[in-house]
């Protein structure tokens, strides 16, 4: 049996919906390779990391005029980018990667970085779990961003989300001590999940525990009158108070850093809470 093919079994956090790119895209694509999008070879999968191929981080963000010895953010899930360009114009001396499995976002990424001409950002077309297995060094990220990852709704599929134990030990590898993970969802049963396995890996603490909890939770707004089955036409079962209450709480203010996507933009429209989450690496 080849090497990977028990990897290769596991269940992603991510299904390739189009891998196409229309010729707007492409030219986008090619303009960008190698320079804001990162050119890595890839394994068996396309998202996947070659063996044996490295980064070497310092020189690649001093290219351009950047600064390689800056403070590393990772952005996973960055979409078409409005999120971590916004971020990184507005933290010149921070640099930014923003991993992207779907080549049409990448692409659009991409060309919004040209467009807006920011030295600190690159983007990675892979696997997020393959970039922190394979290119990113031990305590070399300041801060870890997921933003709405996929909540894979069905319960037969949760196995799929990204937030998992042992993506919570990946984590805890690549971020430095004191150093951040945020996190954000629009759906109350992912949310719970993050709290939990979070929670209880001793590599992270949670600055806000014992926060907005009771009636101040968002949580509890969510199941009082179920919120997330109403924002999808579904039939609801709102629960009485005393069933409702969230009594662990841990939720952290909106991250300011985030500015509001059409994506987050929308989920506010149909009614959905927004769960924030931050906890620091533990020294």
């Amino acid at each position: 049996m080849p090497q990977d093919s028990a990897h290769l079994r596991k269940p992603l956090s991510f299904v390739r919906r189009s891998n196409k790119l229309k010729p707007s895209y492409q030219r986008s694509w090619d303009a960008a390779l190698g320079q804001e999008l990162l050119d890595v070879p890839h394994g068996d999968r396309d998202t996947s990391v070659a063996p044996g191929f490295s980064i070497d981080w310092e020189a690649e963000y001093s290219r351009f005029g950047g600064r390689g010895n800056a403070p590393l953010i990772v952005e996973i899930g960055s979409g078409s980018g409005e999120a971590v360009s916004a971020a990184a114009a507005n933290n010149p001396k921070t640099n930014f990667l923003a991993i992207e499995v779907y080549r049409p976002g990448a692409a659009q990424l991409a060309a919004r970085i040209r467009r807006e001409g920011l030295t600190n950002v690159r983007v990675a077309c892979i696997d997020a779990v393959e970039l922190m297995d394979h290119l990113l060094p031990a305590a070399s990220v300041a801060e870890l961003w997921i933003f709405f990852p996929d909540p894979w709704h069905k319960k037969k599929h949760n196995k799929r989300r990204l937030v998992q134990p042992a993506f919570v030990e990946k984590a805890a590898r690549v971020i430095a001590p004191g150093g951040r993970w945020r996190l954000a969802t629009d759906w109350s049963d992912y949310a719970v999940q993050m709290r939990e396995v979070i929670s209880a890996s001793s590599s992270f603490t949670n600055p806000h525990a014992g926060e907005r909890t009771g009636e101040e939770s968002a949580l509890t707004r969510v199941r009082l009158e179920d919120l997330d089955a109403r924002s999808l036409g579904k039939e609801t079962h709102p629960r009485p108070l005393e069933e409702a209450l969230d009594h662990e709480g841990g939720w952290a203010p909106r991250f300011e850093g985030r500015v509001l996507t059409d994506f987050e933009a929308k989920a506010l429209n149909v009614g959905r809470q927004i769960f924030d989450l931050t906890y620091l690496r533990s020294e």
